[in-house]
């Protein structure tokens, strides 16, 4: 039997986005999934439309985004655990297939996946994700970078390093240099892309 995947999506006002992201997740070539939402208490129609979907929905009042992490994976129920932003989009029907296959390899601690801009993002987005989402696959044994936008780690390995529950932000790049400390490998996949609107500064510096 495979393993199990809990895809964690952490969600605030996300009502543009929800539905065609969990249209993909739903539509992959892995199907044996569970989807936690770790919802901000959202004041548009988010959790409305989350509903069409057999999701777990987690509420969260003080948002830190290490902290939804780790509750949202305290309720899943997989061996393997998948972090994607509500805004982002699969690309195709096997993202998640190819975002996992690295993990069967002991030493990798994480996963983590391609980002493209939307046609309408900025150009300076644009330009930062072209830039830090290369077509070339990584091994990272020095370098920490990590995305949680779109990434896959296992939940024996977050026992071991779970994400900071009281930082404000980068609880992926902390948790890299962490996993990195430790001697574990951290591989970027491109196959394994998703459609983002913005980049990783979201269009706050120009220089």
């Amino acid at each position: 039997m495979k393993k199990k995947i809990s895809i964690i999506i952490r969600t605030k006002n996300e009502e543009g986005w929800i539905l065609p992201c969990l249209e993909k997740v739903y539509s992959q070539t892995l199907k044996n999934i569970e989807v936690i939402i770790v919802d901000n208490h959202s004041k548009d129609k988010t959790i409305k439309k989350i509903k069409k979907f057999p999701v777990k929905i987690v509420k969260i009042k003080k948002f830190l985004p290490g902290k939804a992490i780790n509750l949202g994976i305290k309720k899943s129920t997989g061996e393997i655990i998948v972090c994607l932003s509500a805004h982002c989009l699969p690309v195709d029907n096997k993202w998640l297939e190819n975002l996992i296959k690295p993990l069967k390899y002991k030493k990798v601690a994480g996963v983590y996946g391609r980002q493209q801009p939307m046609p309408y993002s900025t150009d300076l987005d644009k330009r930062d994700l072209i830039t830090i989402f290369g077509l070339d696959k990584k091994t990272q044994y020095k370098d920490p970078f990590f995305h949680n936008a779109n990434s896959a780690f296992t939940k024996k390995l977050w026992r071991k390093i779970p994400f900071d529950n009281s930082i404000t932000n980068i609880e992926d790049r902390i948790w890299g240099k962490k996993v990195i400390s430790k001697g574990y490998k951290i591989i970027y996949q491109p196959t394994a892309s998703v459609f983002h609107w913005h980049g990783v500064h979201q269009d706050q510096n120009a220089t």
